[in-house]
């Protein structure tokens, strides 16, 4: 898992990173703009905007209006994004511009060896190529104020401007331009420049750089990028600077994520929400879509890791948006021997599982938790409950899923927000209320929720994977025991008269 965290550090990199996963276990790559050649026993996956992934296996004893059996999860996670116009500059410095995503501990990323991912947009001849990039370097870092300029930070607390605050650090002025100047005329750059005083600021904000002309693509009001930074990029894609024409990046952690611990029992490591769940699904989905897995299958296995959930789900690649919806009605539809009600029974013979992070009881903050629903570490997934829909699961979608455990000596543990705080949502009541399928809300413990570097307990690594892989092994035999909506047997359609009062109902 800590591979594959490691090497996503954009929803970007997490798809390309399943891509690979996928074709090394002989997936096939589909395209959503091609006819679709599918047939039971194949397994197949397709990306929507490179940053989500689907990808299914098709049991060799699917008929048509049999169910889809899915994990989803979501590549995103809270960040820093460079604006459009990233190029910033305060007191002699070369800032960039950035804006929050998400809902993350923005607190937490001060004082940070910081990096850029995320994909670019590249000119290559008469052709846009896209590409993805991520400079391990550190080449970013946002300080803290010092205590002696911020005396009553124990009193006030923390709570950094996102406008004024939260700008990285790329290079001082005086160096970025004394680099890119010829050497004669370096001393004269750099003397200009420590003349300048904090009255220059608003220019240079406006201005920029006037040896970044043209960098980046020029506008009418000049480059929207540092050099420094486009030759960072072009340095690791190999190109030149000036094939670059947009880009769209994270500020990311350069610390890899590692096991720690005196006992070695957690993962430290940014991310986990929800790269973590990711790992998990798009592992147990290749490990039980082999051969012989498939062969009995009378379902489609599917996992689903979309864009966006952390700021609300709703684009063409999120939860939100047709992704399930145009799966299901492609694959059923194709495999459905032209039964005009085929994609309607499949949706209603689905079962939807939605793997995001639970929050684990905080052992500083044990009163944050509803008394008797404290999920702790090594207990196993935690199925997420909430009356209000901000989970979508129910009695009979948790039963099914706590049954897929117990049948194989997995544990799992339950979670409800106290009555008198808010409770967080997922992609779970979004899928459901689009898709009308049955659903349950689930995730592994952890701590640090959304902090630039979060914590969990390396065994509710393997109770996921495990829980998950039992999931795809043997849900298809279980649901064929339940259907809460069908009529019931003749022996319990009498009336309470001739009912005896002690019979009991399997």
């Amino acid at each position: 898992m800590l591979e594959f965290i490691n090497a996503s550090w954009s929803p970007f990199h997490a798809v390309d990173e399943a891509s690979k996963r996928l074709v090394a276990a002989g997936y096939k790559k589909l395209s959503e703009r091609a006819e679709w050649d599918l047939r039971p026993g194949g397994r197949y996956f397709f990306t929507r905007n490179a940053s989500t992934i689907v990808a299914f296996a098709v049991g060799m004893a699917y008929r048509p209006g049999n169910g889809f059996h899915m994990l989803g999860a979501h590549t995103d996670s809270p960040c820093l994004k460079l604006k459009p116009v990233s190029k910033g500059a305060k007191s002699g410095f070369q800032m960039l511009n950035v804006e929050t995503y998400g809902g993350g501990l923005w607190h937490t990323w001060f004082d940070r060896d910081l990096s850029v991912a995320g994909r670019v947009l590249l000119r290559e001849g008469d052709r846009l190529v896209h590409r993805l990039v991520r400079v391990e370097k550190p080449i970013l870092r946002i300080p803290m104020l010092a205590i002696h300029l911020n005396r009553d930070i124990g009193e006030k607390g923390f709570n950094p401007n996102r406008q004024t605050h939260l700008a990285p650090i790329l290079a001082t002025a005086v160096k970025a331009a004394a680099n890119r100047a010829p050497a004669a005329a370096k001393g004269a750059v750099a003397a200009a420049l420590t003349a300048q005083g904090p009255e220059q600021e608003g220019a240079e904000q406006r201005n920029g750089d006037a040896s970044d002309i043209g960098a980046g693509g020029k506008e009418a009001s000049g480059p929207r990028h540092h050099t420094a930074l486009l030759a960072a990029l072009a340095a690791e894609l190999r190109c030149n600077p000036d094939a670059i024409v947009d880009l769209e990046l994270n500020v990311c952690d350069t610390q890899p994520g590692t096991i720690g611990g005196v006992e070695d029992e957690f993962v430290f490591v940014g991310r986990l929400d929800n790269l973590a769940m990711s790992f998990c699904s798009l592992q147990a989905l290749i490990d039980a879509s082999g051969d012989a897995a498939l062969e009995h299958e009378a379902a489609v296995k599917a996992v689903a890791l979309f864009d966006h959930e952390e700021c609300g789900s709703a684009s063409a690649q999120g939860a939100g948006g047709p992704v399930m919806r145009d799966t299901i009605h492609r694959v059923a539809g194709a495999l459905s021997e032209g039964r005009p009600d085929a994609v309607v029974r499949a949706i209603q013979s689905s079962f939807l599982v939605s793997a995001d992070m639970a929050h684990a009881l905080h052992p500083n903050y044990a009163d944050r938790h509803e008394p008797d629903h404290r999920p702790a570490f090594g207990g196993g997934l935690v199925l997420k409950h909430n009356a209000n829909q901000r989970y979508a699961t129910n009695a009979v979608s948790a039963t099914l899923f706590r049954e897929v455990a117990r049948r194989r000596g997995i544990p799992t543990q339950e979670f409800c927000v106290r009555s008198d705080m808010a409770c967080g949502s997922t992609i779970g009541p979004i899928l459901a209320s689009g898709l009308g399928c049955r659903t349950v809300d689930v995730g592994a413990p952890q701590l640090a929720m959304h902090s630039i570097r979060e914590m969990c307990a390396v065994d509710d690594v393997a109770h996921a994977y495990n829980h998950f892989r039992a999931f795809f092994s043997d849900f298809s035999a279980l649901d064929a025991c339940v259907d809460v909506d069908a009529l019931p047997p003749p022996d319990l359609r009498g009336t309470m008269e001739d009912t005896p009062c002690d019979h009991t109902v399997h």
